[in-house]
């Protein structure tokens, strides 16, 4: 019954190694897979077992399974890709994990020599000997009980990855979850179960062992359609929502890989999974999923139970969840952008900083009815303590969504009322002097206005809280703009400078506004000054500190003013010698 056969397993092991598989450690996996088919083919995968032996053998692994027919051999590992012929002998049915030819000929990433000893029941034992030259042959095996035995002798600088330790390292990583019994030199490495099925602490130091974190909580994943079941893991600790970490999948009880992306939609960056699914379908390695749409409608599935996560510890533990938000708010602020039940539990449960304290939107809303913010720290910073000192309370929406987060509330719920606040808008709670007072400063408020006009800045005299804060500058969207567009006009070339010059009637005419504080006992003093030069290098230092404790950008003509001012009223107050 000898047949000797010559084929180009040389092309195939190179397909396979440079094309297909990432790492020659996946033959284990393969060998794995081609056992637990053989048993499931019987019928009975609780009396299943897979026995892997090292030694100076090789490897040889061993199931109790189905057995193979010569005719089997030849089709099985003869001839490869041929679907049809492997449905009649029923080895692509759906209960199956991988394809024993291809799976079979990996094992020549990591030997010279493969025999497959196997025999059907009420058929005779077969032999078959691949080699990595492309010599196979098949002959008449010892006679043995039915199931297959596969043995493995090692290439030349590949012996590490058969011995005992890489064995059973590569084994119990694969195929730890299996249903069937697995053991490696004696020792079991299969569990007989998932680990969502153990209790809570069990699963928590599972997610330790995995992830090497002990998790914050775990959330249990059901996916029917996709035949999916398994576990989130919440992380502890902040996590750069760029970064896509990956996820443990398992099809069918056998590891596909360690970081399956696209299992979860982008927002749920907070969370790792392990899941087994019997429905989704892996790529030609089965070292990834198939995106497919089955593949997308899991993940909105996913998404909806963490969604559910969330809303439920609203419910049952908002200290948790309070505990969560300070932890991965970009994440659930995310999801609220699009998300109508999220917006609800961030403006319940998330606390953003306003000049009134860390308050909730719904708290803010309690006490000050209108939404009020800033859309810029930079914004925020500028106007919150002069706000507050007007009992306006004011919200950062500098924070990554929060801005957005605030406009769409309105968007969801007509009862909300939200404004952005401006800086023109903060001036007009401010207190205009009497007619005698303004009547006085004329003198002094166009000496001052000379002085700033070469920065584009308009001086006035108010009264506001705080008293002991002089002067405030006061920059509009508006003119912002403006001055964003002028600084553009400028640096562009000759071609986009002439378009911006045609657009340059569009920009609005109004400039920052330098507010000098009339409570304060400075200004006062200030505005009393005859002298122009004086009142100028006064003006100036006032209007260098309002940029500072505003937290404005200082331009280079800014920088120049803030010095030559300084030096001036130094000069002033320590006058030297005259000339001879």
């Amino acid at each position: 019954m000898s047949n000797t056969f010559q084929v180009d397993l040389r092309g195939i092991v190179d397909l396979l190694s440079h094309h297909l598989y990432a790492s020659p450690r996946v033959y284990v996996r393969e060998l794995l897979q081609n056992a637990v088919d053989a048993i499931t083919a019987t019928g009975d995968l609780a009396a299943g077992s897979v026995t892997m032996t090292t030694g100076d053998h090789g490897l040889r692994v061993a199931d109790n399974g189905i057995g193979l027919t010569e005719a089997q051999v030849h089709e099985l590992l003869a001839t490869i890709g041929r679907s049809s012929k492997r449905d009649e002998l029923g080895f692509a049915r759906h209960e199956f994990l991988g394809q024993f030819g291809i799976g079979l000929l990996s094992c020549f990433l990591v030997a010279d020599e493969i025999r497959v000893h196997t025999r059907r029941a009420g058929a005779e034992p077969v032999l078959w000997t691949g080699y990595s030259d492309g010599r196979y042959d098949v002959r008449a095996g010892d006679d043995r009980e039915p199931g297959t035995t596969v043995t493995l002798l090692p290439r030349r600088g590949s012996e590490h990855l058969l011995s005992s330790t890489s064995v059973r390292e590569l084994a119990e990583l694969y195929g730890s979850l299996l249903p069937v019994r697995v053991e490696v030199d004696g020792e079991r490495v299969t569990t007989g179960s998932v680990p969502w099925e153990n209790s809570d602490a069990a699963l928590a130091a599972y997610g330790e062992k995995v992830f090497g974190f002990r998790p914050f909580d775990a959330v249990e994943l059901k996916v029917p359609e996709a035949g999916l079941t398994g576990v989130a893991f919440i992380l502890p600790t902040p996590v750069n929502p760029a970064t896509r970490g990956g996820h443990r999948v398992y099809l069918k009880r056998m590891l596909l890989s360690e970081s399956v992306e696209g299992l979860l939609p982008e927002w749920a960056f907070f969370a790792r999974c392990v899941v087994d699914s019997t429905e989704l379908r892996p790529t030609a390695s089965r070292e990834a999923l198939y995106d497919d749409g089955l593949l997308a409608d899991t993940r909105d599935a996913i998404a909806d139970q963490l969604r559910g996560w969330l809303v439920r510890l609203a419910a049952t533990d908002p200290r948790k969840l309070a505990q969560f938000l300070e932890v991965h708010h970009l994440g659930v602020k995310a999801l609220a952008l699009h998300d109508d039940e999220m917006l609800r539990l961030v403006e319940q449960w998330f606390a953003m900083e306003t000049n009134m304290g860390r308050l909730t939107l719904a708290e803010f809303r309690e006490r000050y009815g209108v939404i009020r913010y800033a859309a810029t720290t930079d914004e925020f910073r500028q106007l919150a303590a002069v706000a507050a000192a007007q009992e306006v309370a004011l919200i950062n929406g500098g924070y990554v969504y929060d801005a957005d987060l605030i406009r769409r509330l309105a968007t969801v719920d007509a009862d909300v009322r939200v404004e952005r606040l401006e800086p023109s808008d903060l001036a007009t709670r401010f207190t205009a002097v009497d007619t005698e007072t303004e009547l006085r400063l004329r003198p002094f408020l166009t000496a001052a206005q000379r002085r700033l006009d070469r920065l584009g800045c308009e001086v006035q005299v108010r009264a506001f809280d705080p008293a002991t804060l002089p002067a405030l500058y006061l920059v509009s969207r508006s003119a912002a703009f403006h001055e964003e567009f002028t600084t553009g006009r400028d640096r562009a070339d000759d071609l986009w400078g002439g378009v911006l010059d045609a657009l340059a009637h569009t920009a609005p005419p109004d400039r920052p506004q330098l507010v000098l504080n009339h409570r304060n006992p400075l200004v006062r003093r200030v505005t009393a000054l005859a002298d122009p030069e004086l009142i100028g290098l006064a003006v100036e230092s006032l209007y260098g500190q309002a940029l500072m404790l505003g937290h404005h950008p200082i331009k280079p003509a800014d920088a120049a003013l803030l010095t030559t001012s300084f030096l001036g009223l130094l000069e002033r107050a320590v006058p030297g010698e005259k000339d001879a």
